[in-house]
């Protein structure tokens, strides 16, 4: 049973591999993004949208225990 979920999560691993690196390959054209009257260095798509997907996963969690900290302090305060 432990071999069967590691071959699971193995395929689950390389299908997602794979559907990156089609997303890489297919968008090659160059973006520049403005913001604020900033504009960016002219860089592909993908690599726009992967260092956007990246930092949202290190943002995420990090808001959700700085949130749920703050939460349990104030459910301690009512009690």
């Amino acid at each position: 049973m432990r071999s069967l979920k590691r071959v699971l999560l193995g395929l689950v691993f390389l299908l997602l591999i794979l559907v990156v690196l089609a997303f890489v390959l297919e968008n090659q054209q160059s973006v520049s993004l403005l913001f604020f009257g900033w504009a960016g260095p002219q860089l592909p798509v993908s690599l726009v949208m992967v260092l956007a997907l990246l930092i949202g996963m290190l943002i995420g969690p990090i808001l959700g225990w700085f949130l749920g900290r703050a939460s349990r302090a104030s459910r301690k305060r009512l009690v």
